[in-house]
């Protein structure tokens, strides 16, 4: 049987982002994207105004019509979460639908540069770091791995060994894998990999361009589709840093707008499978 990982994340219509992104990348990775929506917007809130939908309300009947079907899935990924009612009903899909062998990937969307979202209060923050208790894996920013750890932020100037405890603080809430993304140092982007039996490693990438939304997005998707294909978590990394780089630079040839995201339809077949 094909492979699947349930999705939980909101639906963007315009802009390149959540579930518009996660959707054909895990797809072009041969895994089934099967989402569970959020919310919904017609537009990511980069833009001057958009329409939203929340679909709390809705997500429990949404998933209980999965659970009569019994359901399965190799993984569970989840993005952004506006509300601790929200993390809660994902904390009951991963217990409710994970089997022996389930991967939970948790990219913790907090905030960036130092800020967290204005949707986060204290209490959000603690039902986001019990949620992190339940994953195999987790991709925090910077800031995010930051907020989980209570370790002060800073912009640039990170050390090694500081990299290394605050990795390890992450692993000790429960995921097996860690990578801290978007650590600035000069002219490089560095990514931040830990495992519990095996040697961290600093990724670097030569910083292009401007940030753009659903960056995070496709790192994340490839980290969750390359999981249940078996893919080594330093291999699946790199791969994905990689990508991410040469999206934005298509993007930058192609004078794509910023708040439009990066263009990774036209280099999708250079994502390998393996």
């Amino acid at each position: 049987m094909q492979k699947k990982i349930a999705v939980i994340n909101d639906i963007s219509g315009f802009g390149r982002c959540s579930v518009a992104v996660a959707l054909p990348i895990i797809s072009y990775l041969g895994v089934q994207c099967c989402p569970v929506p959020t919310s919904i917007f017609s537009n990511h809130t980069g833009f001057e105004q958009f329409f939203f939908d929340d679909y709390t309300d809705r997500m429990e009947e949404y998933i209980a019509n999965w659970k009569k079907l019994d359901l399965r899935f190799e993984g569970i990924a989840t993005g952004f979460l506006g509300s601790a009612r929200q993390i809660g009903i994902v904390k009951r899909f991963v217990s409710e639908f994970s089997k022996e062998g389930t991967l939970v990937i948790v990219d913790p969307v907090m905030g960036d540069h130092g800020k967290l979202y204005s949707t986060y209060t204290e209490e959000l923050c603690e039902e986001m770091r019990e949620l992190v208790r339940l994953a195999d894996i987790t991709t925090p920013n910077l800031t995010e791995a930051c907020n989980l750890t209570g370790t002060p932020y800073k912009q640039e100037g990170w050390r090694k060994k500081e990299l290394l405890d605050m990795a390890r603080k992450v692993a000790e809430l429960g995921p097996s894998r860690v990578v801290i993304t978007g650590i600035p140092q000069g002219g490089f982007i560095a990514n931040y990999i830990y495992e519990a039996d095996a040697e961290p490693k600093l990724i670097r990438t030569h910083k292009v361009g401007t940030e753009r939304s659903g960056t995070g997005d496709i790192f994340a998707s490839v980290i969750a589709a390359d999981a249940v294909n078996g893919i080594s978590f330093e291999k699946s990394v790199r791969k994905a840093s990689g990508f991410v780089k040469k999206c934005i630079m298509k993007s930058i040839e192609l004078e794509i707008p910023r708040t439009d995201g990066v263009c990774f339809e036209e280099i999708l077949y250079q994502l390998k499978r393996n």
